[in-house]
């Protein structure tokens, strides 16, 4: 691939992913929408035609590894693992 192809490409990857990005915008607010009537109506589930629509509250519980690491440096060393891995980025 010729550096005229990369520089190409590039220009295409910026455009498809700014394309992506008013595209996401699009779709949040038009969710946006749904969730104020969901809340408004205080109905969390809208079945139509041909969809189903959940919006539920969700609890996770997950490790506070700074705290932890603060806290109990010798336990998180023990328990730390250490990955590489590649990162692609266009700047």
């Amino acid at each position: 691939m010729s550096t005229q192809d990369i520089n190409s490409t590039v220009k295409t990857i910026r455009e498809l992913k700014r394309m992506r990005e008013e595209l996401d915008a699009e779709i949040a607010a038009n969710e946006d929408l749904i969730k104020a009537e969901m809340n408004r109506t205080e109905k969390y589930t809208i079945t139509g035609d041909d969809y189903k629509i959940t919006w539920n509250e969700v609890s996770s519980t997950r490790l506070d590894t700074a705290n932890f690491k603060k806290d109990l440096p010798d336990l998180f060393t023990r328990y730390s693992k250490t990955t590489t891995t590649r990162r692609f980025n266009i700047a």
